[in-house]
């Protein structure tokens, strides 16, 4: 199914990426350059639509910032949080997906980047930088509702360490991109455990699933889906990962090999695969829906569903 059309469903004139599904993949949250999505006045940048699967329509969340990478829509599909430039710095935005608009600025520091947000869309869990230019950087919770933030970690480094919440906001994921370590923290009793890689690896964080029961992460050529309660890996072996389901069980990821599927979703309990698409495609955290039955991502191929003559880059949903 394309996604990045309008109400009417004409298909968008623009490029359209960076999507995000809700936990039951009744809405999509995505960017797009495309003007003819929404009746609103042009702009010459991406701005933030949800896409309701259901009813048909498309609502424009974003008219004033250009965000710079993907949104992130809750679980509950109630909030989309995104980041972009307001003057020279990055902050970010909280949107309410029924008013259609922004509803908040979330940013005690100089820039803040990088949102995840829980279940419900309390929680942000989000990168504030500070110094000009950028020299040091911590990564916090906030809980938007009680008006309090949590410093879980700070670096006097600004090699991206961004963070991946669960539902409930107890766990953050995040890495410490110039040592290459990920870690796990835990807000019921403050404590951080990891680096979960072991001594003698470098990893990249890829996303917490929602449930806070697993961690994947990239290390080498090879996927890692990290146990938190056990500590225990399991190995997913020439691939790169890029999102797992909120219940922890499916991993969607790309094979090494691009003579393949360019994504694939895994049962990590039954070791199963099944192709997501065969043609050129991509996509992020937060793109599958709980139990993996529906993928959102985003191809420039014509052939995924009829009536593809855009020529532009489109979000699609299996």
């Amino acid at each position: 199914e394309r996604i990045s059309v309008a109400t009417d469903g004409a298909q968008g004139d623009g490029d359209s990426a960076g999507a995000t599904i809700t936990s039951d993949g009744r809405l999509v949250a995505f960017a797009s350059a495309a003007n003819n999505l929404t009746s609103d006045n042009p702009v010459t940048w991406k701005r933030v639509f949800v896409r309701d699967r259901r009813t048909g329509q498309t609502t424009l969340m974003s008219t004033n910032t250009p965000p710079i990478e993907r949104p992130v829509i809750s679980g509950d599909g109630q909030y989309v949080a995104l980041w972009g430039l307001l003057f020279r710095d990055t902050k970010t935005f909280l949107s309410k997906v029924s008013l259609g608009r922004t509803i908040g600025i979330n940013c005690p520091g100089l820039s803040c980047s990088q949102p995840s947000l829980s279940a419900d869309g309390r929680y942000i869990a989000q990168v504030a930088t500070s110094g000009r230019p950028p020299s040091r950087q911590r990564i916090e919770v906030q809980d938007w509702h009680a008006d309090t933030a949590e410093i879980i970690a700070e670096f006097e480094h600004v090699t991206p360490s961004r963070p991946s919440l669960s539902g409930d906001g107890r766990h953050v994921a995040y890495q410490d991109g110039r040592a290459k370590d990920v870690f796990v923290w835990d807000r019921t009793d403050g404590t951080t455990s990891g680096p979960i890689e072991g001594p003698s690896q470098e990893a990249e964080l890829v996303q917490l699933s929602k449930d806070g029961g697993k961690v994947v992460y990239l290390s080498g050529p090879d996927t890692h889906v990290h146990d938190v309660g056990s500590g225990t890996d399991q190995l997913v072996p020439d691939v790169r990962g890029v999102a797992i389901d909120p219940t922890g069980r499916y991993l969607l990821y790309a094979p090494n090999d691009t003579d393949g599927p360019s994504l694939v979703l895994r049962d990590l309990e039954t070791g199963t695969d099944e192709t997501v698409s065969d043609r050129p495609a991509s996509a992020g955290t937060d793109a599958v829906s709980a139990g993996g039955r529906d993928v959102v991502f985003q191809s420039t191929a014509d052939d995924i569903v009829p009536g593809d003559t855009n020529g532009v880059s489109d979000v699609f949903v299996r």
